[in-house]
């Protein structure tokens, strides 16, 4: 009888605590009776209970104990996902969405073979999370042990980041809205147990047909046609209910599906109001009012929209795509002034790729717009479906680089490294807003192949101007030989291994790549400062490497690679590997991120930890 209570303690305490920090908060107001049910079911961590995705784990980690969210997020604070390091009732650290049924497939397949009968696998997954293929890969082989005990809940809140799309959303609508088969058998039992003699033989054989009446008044055939016993749709916000069902799905010894109808953002009159996503994701706000505490400069996503729209305006051809997160990666102007031009394929990263090779194939030139760390799962069809049959597909990566508070997983530290190996693909990584605009629309004006533009998350900063050109590269800076002495040239190219007007000789030679471009000016100055000369270049695209960089780097004692990528086969790899092949033999030292996943924190205090500020360059070089 407390439970009610108990659970607007809990949304109270996540609106005040997420507030604070920043955080998910919409998809957590929407699961708090469905986990309060969970943990009242199911004995965690002998039993192992799983989210998908892990967002959604805020509930999970006030009712095991983890109560302090002063830090969520923070350096040396709560994660915002599931961590092992924090609990042992974290069992995965999934957030990237449509793997959980993947783990419990693999979690109950253990129980089963070393003979732990008395253990239950629960896997919470979201509905938008059902729209990606590995979710469908994972069903069709847990359907196929009948006997193996594991639970699945759909959390259907009818959302992933916005509404859910696509024929399974439309299937889950469908459930939602139809009773009739469970009111026509109450009804038939409720008569028929009145009739005597031949009531009770008739009711049996009317619900031995269930399967086809079910089908004809509640079209939920898909789930048991793949072997998997169905309950529901059940009242996400009744605990009393959930409990029921879950218990019925414990006892049944084989894999069930609980559907859950939830609310996300329940609660919180903010939230429930705002149809955009719900507050699915919210920076520091005013708890009563929802409003943000304060508002940055303009940021990357921001300039990415605007500049998509007047692309828009001025080609008909040019289209969008994107997996479930229109309004998080920029596209939501795009779509309001061309909605016939935008395809969101779901939670579907590789479907998009190749997707996108379809419609350029067809005569249209997509951009396909993810986060950085979200085309990892896509790598198979940029190369084999992109790239190989030279489309023209530009893929925009947002949150490039080190983002911050969402932790190893949602780094975009991985992209410049495992998109070298592709071949004809180039990649950009603009350093400012007006680099960003260019190199957006040079990307679309590639026709036979894929391109890539990368950016950070969050406000853009101020411009860093260019005082020259060298080939394709912009040069930011050339300190003369005097202590911090600045030279501004104007720069053409290299002619017969002399560069033409820029610090001939100089000691240094600085690679800027992208957002890391002022981060280097400033190097540049801490070594004019000590009376060593640096000239600072920004490649402006990445991959290929500019032709003329390896004699611009002979006419230097040392070159020196600056991205906020891994070292291990990133931009300063690839520099190092054209000088090799040009018989340049000037030493390289590459700064980059470390091969290792890096925990959540500011973004500032990652960088410093890993010494890509630039008094730790400067100091190096």
């Amino acid at each position: 009888e407390q439970l009610v209570e108990l659970a607007g303690e809990i949304r109270a305490f996540l609106v005040e605590a997420v507030s604070r920090t920043g955080g998910h908060l919409g998809p957590n107001l929407g699961v708090v009776e469905l986990t309060l049910a969970l943990h009242r079911v199911f004995e965690s961590p002998r039993d192992r209970v799983l989210f998908d995705t892990g967002h959604q784990s805020y509930v999970h980690k006030v009712l095991t104990g983890r109560q302090d969210f002063s830090g969520l997020r923070c350096r040396g604070g709560l994660s915002g996902y599931p961590s092992r390091g924090e609990s042992v009732h974290d069992v995965i650290e999934n957030s990237h969405a449509s793997t959980v049924l993947g783990w419990a497939d693999g979690l109950a397949k253990a129980n089963e073979v070393l003979g732990r009968r008395d253990r239950h696998v629960v896997a919470v997954i979201g509905d938008g999370a059902l729209t990606g293929g590995m979710a469908w890969e994972a069903l069709n082989n847990i359907a196929a042990a009948k006997d193996r005990p594991l639970v699945i809940v759909v959390n259907d809140n009818e959302r992933s980041y916005a509404p859910t799309i696509g024929g399974l959303a439309n299937h889950l609508a469908t459930l939602r809205t139809t009773d009739g088969y469970e009111r026509f058998l109450a009804r038939g039992k409720d008569l028929l147990g009145r009739t005597p003699v031949i009531g009770q033989p008739i009711y049996e054989s009317l619900h031995g047909a269930k399967k086809g009446l079910k089908d004809f008044i509640a079209p939920q055939g898909m789930f048991e046609d793949l072997g998997l016993k169905y309950v529901g749709p059940i009242d996400g916000h009744d605990v009393g209910a959930l409990e029921s069902a879950l218990l019925r799905a414990k006892r049944f010894g084989g894999p069930v599906i609980v559907h859950c109808l939830t609310e996300k953002g329940r609660g919180y009159e903010p939230a429930e109001r705002d149809e955009a996503d719900r507050f699915h994701a919210v920076p520091l706000i005013h708890p009563d009012s929802g409003l943000p505490v304060s508002r940055g400069g303009v940021d990357w996503t921001s300039v990415f929209g605007a500049e998509m729209v007047r692309l828009g305006r001025e080609r008909d051809d040019v289209v969008a795509v994107t997996a479930a997160m229109l309004q998080p990666v920029g596209l939501g102007p795009f779509a309001k002034e061309f909605p016939e031009r935008v395809f969101d394929v779901g939670i579907a990263e590789q479907h998009a790729a190749t997707s996108a090779a379809g419609l350029a194939t067809g005569g249209l030139h997509p951009v396909v717009a993810l986060y950085s760390t979200f085309l990892n799962r896509a790598f198979d069809q940029v190369l084999m479906d992109v790239a190989l049959h030279g489309c023209g597909v530009t893929f925009v990566l947002d949150r490039a680089g080190v983002t911050g508070p969402d932790g190893a997983s949602h780094h975009g530290m991985w992209d410049m490294s495992v998109l070298q190996v592709v071949p004809g693909l180039r990649l950009a990584a603009p350093r400012d807003a007006e680099q960003l605009r260019l190199l957006l629309r040079e990307a679309v004006g590639v026709a036979d192949a894929p391109t890539v533009v990368r950016f950070a998350k969050g406000a853009v900063g101020e411009p860093v101007p260019a005082v020259g050109r060298i080939g394709g590269m912009d040069v930011l800076a050339a300190t003369g030989t005097g202590p911090g002495d600045t030279v501004s040239h104007t720069a053409t190219g290299v002619v017969d291994g002399v560069v033409d007007g820029v610090g001939v000789r100089a000691d240094v030679l600085v690679v800027a790549v992208g957002v890391m471009a002022s981060v280097c000016v400033e190097v540049a100055g801490l070594l004019g400062a000590q009376g060593i000369t640096a000239t600072v270049v920004d490649p402006r695209w990445v991959k290929p490497v500019d032709e003329v960089l390896p004699g611009l780097a002979r006419e230097h004692r040392v070159v020196v690679t600056v991205e906020d990528n891994v070292r291990t086969g990133g931009v300063g790899a690839a520099v190092a590997q054209v000088l090799r092949d040009a018989g340049v033999d000037v030493p390289v030292r590459d700064f980059g991120l470390p091969e290792r996943f890096l925990d959540h924190g500011s973004r500032s205090e990652i960088l410093a930890e890993v010494g890509l500020t630039a008094p730790d360059i400067a100091r190096q070089v």
